[in-house]
């Protein structure tokens, strides 16, 4: 038994996962959060322990008392790189654009204001409440300011089993991400006092921007450093791997540890610039296993976090009459400020970036749980001895019941909530395209079922049973009340995101570089926002590169100046034609896709106009775009042709890639083999 008792750190981490993969096993048809599964369990080991039931065994009591009483340096360095930067990769860059302004709102001015009105909460209590009669206004603005940011780490974890849409995710998951430095700066400029840290400036909104933005830079240049390392080592996916690990952790050491800067936002800039820039820099087999990997690892940190947050509230808080009261008090203060706040802001938001409807701001409202983090810096308040001890318990009770309520009440209620706002429906036009798409996959399986059913070697084959794994058909929606222009409008994101899928696929196979597939995505994005109300023959940003601006017409004029810029003008063309024959291969997919959409159930009348209208918005594309590439060979011939050439490359190393991968699947290559001909074709496509 003693040789087990030394290793029960390991033992926990092996029964946690267990316990988490079980639970998301039992939870995934049920409407309860897995993660909030998780943290009533932790409550309940932690109980079991506290009343002394678990010392018939030595080991399990052992492991819940190390987990209850864990270092909270231990828990913000272990798990938070994992979990915010996984997170931060995640993030849909563009959408994170557009509502960067709404996030920054909530996590800015919204925390400062929230701080205020929370601490000037715990002031009120201290004048009606006795035991709290020791609070001041410097520990009411500590308070506040650790219990007014949300949690990253609960909130991510949230949105992912809610599976709601990506524009409102991403606000929610931004704002948790950016006002932790918000947190923690104003945290620590009352903190300090009683830690003995002391501040970066004076000031206080001096202090904020040299820890947030600071935060910021630090993460972009470790970034940079890390891909700059990874795609000179040239290493397979293990190593680029371990390199991006090591480089997040480091990142939030740096910032949060030795720089006092804000770990949270160094992470959330590493990520991001690893997201955009990272990889496209990487072979697209070694992001495959990237992604997986970051979700196994967020999995492993989220199931271990909310266990353990669970057992340390369940150990470390004493409970009495009066301080569940003033504790039941404080959480409705906490929403209602948090619902104040929005609604302040929300003349504002509503215009700014993708706006917010009053509806997406009683979701964000009720959507601001805390956790791990603000947990984490209420047990850093009670491990300081120069704060009163009635002030420790107090705020580490408070704290923990908020965070307990947010994820019992709130986590668990949101779902509905969002039923009842309607937000979870989906509008009957957009409902009868996903339809279609679900017609297209059962009556492809029932024609595949009727060739099987001609084959001589299935003969003897019970075709009853055979035809009950046919996939069920759906209801057809209603389409009735839906208009002509509803209809193409959601027809037209259906071949955006089918375009987008296919420059994916093309970068993917090497067919395009790098800079064709940003050019290419962000002209996708800006169809996305108009939420299908653009033709798809506005196609304004790609058609405007080809328009030669004033600096080039300038260099044309001379022949001076057309040599001495040669070089520079022929690698334009060359991009150029790389954006414009990957603009074509997918119009012409958009054309089959089309094709394909015309066997949909609706009224011939009506499919005719659709379809003959998006087919002559593509035409329109493929014409231009002919027409764009036919004065470039005119012009730069010699340039073309290379171009052409470099063109005719990538496909050629394109099909073998593909001739290699399907040979591998059929088992007709080895694995191994089929390792070092990628290889091989990878490395002939670096001399492009």
């Amino acid at each position: 038994m003693e040789n087990y008792l030394s290793l029960t750190p390991l033992l926990f981490v092996v029964g946690a996962l267990l316990v988490g993969a079980l639970m998301k096993l039992v939870l995934k048809k049920s409407k309860f959060p897995y993660t909030v599964g998780l943290f009533c369990f932790g409550l309940l080991l932690g109980g079991l322990y506290r009343a002394d039931l678990l010392a018939w065994s030595g080991l399990l009591q052992k492991a819940v008392s190390q987990a209850g009483n864990i270092n909270p340096d231990s828990l913000l360095y272990l798990f938070l790189p994992v979990l915010i930067f996984s997170a931060a990769y995640e993030i849909d860059i563009h959408t994170f654009r557009k509502t960067f302004v709404n996030s920054a709102i909530m996590a800015v001015p919204g925390v400062v204001i929230s701080m205020g009105l929370s601490a000037a909460m715990m002031v009120g209590i201290s004048l009606f409440v006795p035991e709290f009669s020791g609070w001041n206004w410097t520990f009411a603005l500590m308070f506040g300011a650790l219990i007014s940011a949300t949690d990253p780490v609960a909130v991510v974890a949230l949105l992912k089993e809610l599976n709601t849409s990506k524009r409102f995710s991403t606000l929610v998951d931004a704002e948790s991400l950016l006002n932790d430095g918000t947190g923690i700066v104003l945290f620590m400029l009352f903190f300090g006092a009683f830690s003995g840290e002391a501040a970066i400036c004076s000031s206080p909104i001096a202090e904020f921007l040299v820890v947030a933005l600071g935060g910021a830079l630090l993460g972009y240049v470790m970034a940079g450093l890390c891909i700059l390392f990874i795609t000179r080592l040239k290493g397979d996916e293990m190593v680029q791997n371990s390199v991006i690990i090591l480089s997040a952790y480091i990142t939030f050491i740096l910032a949060q540890g030795t720089l006092h800067l804000s770990g949270v936002i160094a992470l959330v800039a590493f990520g991001l610039e690893m997201t955009y820039h990272g990889k496209l820099l990487f072979s697209p087999k070694a992001n495959e296993f990237t992604e997986k990997f970051w979700d196994l690892a967020s999995f492993i940190a989220n199931t271990l976090v909310f266990i353990m947050v669970g057992i340390i509230i369940a150990v470390k808080v004493h409970i009495c009459l009066t301080s569940i009261l003033v504790l039941l008090g404080v959480y409705l203060g906490v929403n209602l400020i948090r619902t104040a706040v929005t609604f302040l802001f929300y003349p504002v938001m509503k215009r700014t970036g993708y706006g917010l409807s009053k509806r997406d701001a009683v979701i964000l409202s009720w959507g601001g749980l805390r956790g791990a983090l603000g947990l984490t810096l209420a047990l850093m308040v009670a491990g300081t001895p120069s704060i009163p001890e009635e002030i420790r318990d107090q705020v580490l009770l408070l704290t923990a019941g908020v965070v307990t309520l947010t994820l019992v009440v709130n986590a668990t209620t949101i779902r509905r909530l969002l039923e009842r706002l309607g937000l979870t429906n989906i509008p009957p036009a957009r409902s009868f395209v996903d339809y279609s798409v679900r017609k297209r996959v059962k009556d492809s399986s029932e024609h595949y079922l009727e060739k099987l059913r001609c084959r001589e070697a299935f003969a003897s084959a019970d075709w009853n049973k055979v035809s009950e794994f046919v996939p069920a058909g759906s209801v057809r929606p209603d389409i009735s009340d839906c208009s002509q222009e509803e209809l193409l409008r959601n027809y037209r994101i259906a071949i955006y995101g089918t375009e987008c899928q296919l420059v994916r696929q093309l970068y993917a196979d090497g067919t395009i570089s790098a800079d064709t597939f940003h050019k290419l995505i962000n002209s996708q994005e800006r169809h996305f926002d108009s939420d299908g109300n653009l033709p798809l023959s506005d196609r304004k940003y790609i058609f405007a590169l080809f328009e030669e601006g004033p600096l080039v017409r300038l260099i044309l004029k001379r022949d001076w100046t057309r040599r001495l810029f040669r070089r520079r003008l022929e690698r334009r063309v060359i991009n150029l034609c790389d954006i414009g024959r990957g603009f074509l291969s997918l119009q012409r997919d958009s054309q089959d896709e089309i094709a394909d959409m015309r066997a949909d159930e609706m009224e011939q009348q009506i499919k005719d106009r659709i379809f003959s209208q998006l087919l002559e918005e593509i035409r329109e594309n493929i014409d231009k775009m002919k027409s764009c590439l036919d004065r470039l060979e005119a012009q730069w011939p010699e340039a073309f042709a290379k171009a052409m050439t470099d063109k005719a490359i990538r496909m050629m190393l394109c099909n073998e890639r593909r001739t290699v991968r399907n040979l591998t699947w059929d088992g007709i290559m080895s694995p191994k083999d089929g390792v070092l001909c990628e290889e091989d074709i990878d490395s002939r496509a670096r001399k492009l």
